[in-house]
């Protein structure tokens, strides 16, 4: 293996194909835009048909490449037309982002307060989801005997934040699964590993909390006394989509600007 190590590549993403999850706006869309400048070819698979095209148009209007598959996380029949859609179109599967989730559009009340099938459709995107996508691009990542599977959990996992349980719960969820699955598929040289942000300035959470989050400083016990913004994200996620995270799995990442520690 030492051989076969080269420097100048280790790091790159260039002409991985890589499925975006909620790539269509988002952080998913950030994550989409930067590995595509990055070089990679990107999937972007949102149930939002048409911010799924703009942001294929802006990824190829930047000289990248992209295809836009609208894909609703929580189908099995719609994550394996996802998956389909990445071997027909470039011909392999060397990532999944699992970056798709129901967070901005639930109400903050107390744990006692949800809606039972609020509650379910938190399940049903946020782990359920994650757990179909990876069933689905299995195969092709086994046939390759490579792939980097990157689930996004968040810092609610480490932190116990109030008032969306049903979020909170199923981000703790995703880390069970990326755990366990990473043991189940190592054999086959991939790799299973989450990144837990904190929270971050994206279009979707602004437009959700206006202009509150941005006016308001990130609290002093941050290490970096910025607010996160969705880049901040990238390089965690270019890290495990390369060859240099090739013997890291079942790990979490926490990117938070230093709120919490582990």
């Amino acid at each position: 293996m030492q051989d076969e190590f080269d420097a100048k590549t280790v790091a790159s993403v260039a002409g991985r194909v890589i499925i975006v999850t909620g790539g269509g706006k988002g952080i998913g869309k950030v994550y989409g835009q930067r590995l595509a400048e990055a070089g990679a070819k990107i999937v972007v698979a949102d149930i939002d048909a048409d911010a799924n095209n703009i942001t294929v148009g802006s990824i190829k209007a930047a000289g990248g490449e992209a295809v836009a598959v609208a894909t609703d996380v929580s189908d099995p029949d719609a994550t394996q037309h996802m998956a389909d859609v990445a071997v027909e179109t470039y011909g392999r599967i060397d990532g999944l982002i699992n970056n798709a989730s129901l967070m901005s559009v639930l109400p903050r009340r107390p744990w006692y307060e949800i809606p039972l099938d609020e509650w379910d459709s938190v399940m049903a995107v946020n782990v359920r989801g994650v757990f179909l996508c990876c069933r689905a691009v299995f195969p092709q990542m086994q046939k390759q005997n490579k792939g980097k599977i990157v689930n996004i959990s968040s810092s609610r996992f480490w932190e116990g934040t109030p008032n969306r349980l049903h979020y909170s719960t199923s981000k703790a969820g995703v880390i069970g699964l990326t755990r366990s699955l990473s043991r189940e598929v190592g054999e086959f040289n991939i790799t299973v590993n989450a990144i837990t942000p904190g929270f971050t300035l994206s279009d979707t959470q602004v437009a959700s909390s206006g202009d509150y989050a941005r006016q308001n400083l990130p609290d002093e016990i941050r290490a970096i006394r910025r607010h996160q913004f969705p880049e901040d994200l990238v390089g965690a996620v270019m890290f495990l989509t390369s060859d240099a995270s090739d013997y890291i799995t079942g790990q979490t990442i926490n990117v938070d600007g230093g709120r919490s520690m582990h």
